[in-house]
């Protein structure tokens, strides 16, 4: 499974008003939806409600009658309002029992886990974000990660599909893919270093090649003998 986590403010060129950051996103949710990405969550957590359910109605717009799935970072309100299929749930936040009760049939509910307790409490998601592995740009500040046999000790504790974030690029892919990881979820992993000349003052990449580069990691851990 390979998750698409976004930000928008990330992904525009530094300054850039809302206007042009959102319009950065949905790009680069088009250029997910063309590379067959399983998952995007929604993580905008600066919005307020309006704002946010605008958002997750226009990417919604965006990934209708395809494969790829939007989840909502946290915000169940969000996601049932809007007709979103599912809920990332921050690993301080409501219960999956709760959640469950309030979601429809077929709704996604996840959780971000830091270790074996936290992964085991989560009985009932539909699949599990394990993290920080490694050393990211999107938490600067941490200084202690999961690493690989982190990772590895909760993949093998649950039976649940556990996705790696955190610094995950190149070899490292191979690495989680072999610690047990049923997938990945990842922000900088789906941006350009530079500046996309089709779509002006957005770091947006066509996302093909990164994606079958990534799922033939995984591919590759299924087929070895």
């Amino acid at each position: 499974m390979i998750c698409l986590v976004t930000d928008r403010r990330r992904l525009a060129a530094a300054g850039a008003a809302f206007s042009v950051a959102r319009a950065c996103l949905v790009a680069q949710i088009r250029y997910a939806v063309d590379a067959g990405i399983d998952l995007i969550q929604v993580r905008e957590r600066d919005l307020e409600t309006g704002e946010l359910a605008a958002l997750v109605t226009e990417l919604l717009a965006v990934t209708r009658a395809t494969p790829t799935r939007i989840v909502v970072n946290d915000r169940i309100d969000v996601a049932l309002a809007c007709g979103a299929d599912g809920v990332h749930l921050r690993g301080d936040s409501i219960p999956i029992a709760a959640a469950r009760r309030l979601a429809p049939p077929g709704f996604l509910i996840g959780r971000s886990v830091h270790g074996v307790d936290e992964a085991v409490a989560a009985a009932g998601a539909d699949y599990l974000i394990a993290g920080t592995v490694f050393a990211s740009a999107s938490k600067p500040a941490q200084t202690q990660w999961l690493g690989i046999e982190g990772l590895r000790s909760i993949a093998t504790a649950v039976d649940l599909p556990v996705l790696a974030i955190g610094g995950i690029a190149g070899d490292r892919i191979g690495d989680v893919a072999q610690a047990g990881a049923a997938g990945l979820a990842a922000i900088g992993l789906f941006m350009a270093s530079h500046l996309d000349a089709e779509a002006p003052g957005c770091h947006v990449v066509e996302l093909r090649q990164i994606v079958n580069t990534a799922r033939s990691r995984f591919d590759r851990r299924n087929t070895t003998p």
